[in-house]
């Protein structure tokens, strides 16, 4: 099983322990076929996606971690709708499970809670719901 970990570097110190909660899970559940890109935003993870699903390498999963925060203007809404949207027609269009993981926080506060240690990383609940897609 080849899969790939879709990091934007955009809000590092919520992304990268989310990063780690979906390679601790993969680890934990004996999974050693897994890559990790970085990119430099959210925005820019649909368009990895489809890079890597089109690549010689043949993923058969994606894995996207990203954090956006509401902030004053219409910038979070405008983000969140593309990447959400992008992603879902880039499994679609290549018919494999593509995860979730890029929280959608009104807060900072919210996006620390979900970027915690154990079952409350939000990077390690996209890795299972990856995995249980690929065992479907």
């Amino acid at each position: 099983m080849r899969i790939a970990i879709i990091v934007a570097e955009f809000n590092p110190e919520i992304t990268h322990p989310l990063r780690d909660g979906a390679i601790s899970f993969f680890k934990e559940n004996k999974i050693s076929g897994v890559d990790v890109l970085h990119v430099p935003g959210a925005f820019e993870i649909p368009v990895k996606a489809a890079q890597l699903f089109s690549s010689r390498k043949k993923y058969d999963g994606i894995v996207t971690i990203g954090c956006l925060i509401k902030g004053e203007t219409d910038h979070y809404d405008y983000i969140a709708q593309a990447v959400a949207s992008g992603l879902q027609s880039v499994a679609i269009e290549y018919r494999k499970p593509v995860s979730f993981g890029v929280l959608t926080c009104h807060t900072y506060a919210q996006a620390r809670r979900r970027a915690g240690r154990g079952s409350a990383n939000k990077g390690r609940e996209a890795a299972a719901a990856l995995l249980a897609m690929l065992k479907k």
